[in-house]
């Protein structure tokens, strides 16, 4: 393979990608909730420890905490009370701290719901599901609700990291519907999700794998539109 390769046969699909993203379309609260009661709205890992300090806290994800808490407040007025809080709350000796070091562990400030979300009036009536993975799904009872809650038929999915947890969640949602043949509306507005970054030159000075947090976000958004997710620019 000739140097540089990767790089050079890419850039066609980057310029790609750029036009998709701006070509995002808006909707409207409405139209992303056609009915409230058979509408929830999935969030994922909105804790301090991602956004306000601690080893993996990123400010690129901090800033998708107010069009979060927009979404929620707006949602919630209108009738839509479906609000699954999904969020690390580590084991101290979780198995996943020997891919990432140790996080949100259980009993800490990291692990708490950022204040913007637990100050909502209606915080104590969100579904709380603590996770000890990447994974929304296992082993945290999100398959039970589904189950309990079998008519609700649109999902709306914001958090972090769009190409970690997020895309596992979403990927989850969407697959299980295709599995059981289920008309399952899955959405994602790109304005509530985000990722970290971390720059090649940072991780050659300080060790670790780079990650290029634009470029991460927008491929998983087109990964998961790929695959069937509704992608939007936002809802308002």
């Amino acid at each position: 393979m000739s140097e540089n390769r990767l790089s050079s046969q890419s850039q066609p699909f980057i310029d790609y990608l750029d036009e998709w993203l701006a070509s995002l379309a808006e909707l409207s609260l409405d139209q992303a909730i056609v009915n409230p009661d058979l509408t929830a709205i999935v969030s994922v890992d909105m804790v301090k420890g991602f956004c306000n300090f601690g080893p993996l806290a990123s400010p690129r994800v901090a800033n998708i905490v107010n069009p979060i808490v927009s979404l929620f407040t707006a949602a919630w007025s209108g009738g839509m009370h479906q609000i699954l809080f999904i969020h690390e709350d580590h084991e101290p000796d979780a198995v996943e701290f020997d891919a990432w070091p140790p996080h949100c562990i259980r009993g800490t400030a990291e692990a708490e719901p950022v204040e913007e979300i637990s100050s909502l009036p209606f915080f104590d009536q969100m579904v709380d599901l603590p996770k000890n993975s990447i994974s929304s799904a296992l082993n945290t009872g999100l398959d039970d609700w589904l189950t309990g809650h079998a008519r609700v038929n649109t999902f709306i999915v914001v958090g972090d990291c769009t190409d970690l947890c997020t895309y596992q969640l979403a990927m989850h949602l969407r697959l299980d519907a295709n599995a059981r043949q289920l008309q399952r509306r899955v959405i994602v507005p790109a304005d509530c999700v985000d990722t970290y970054d971390y720059p090649v030159e940072a991780a050659r000075a300080q060790g670790g794998m780079p990650h290029p947090g634009e470029l991460t976000h927008a491929f998983f958004l087109y990964h998961m539109a790929l695959n069937g997710v509704e992608i939007v620019k936002c809802i308002d």
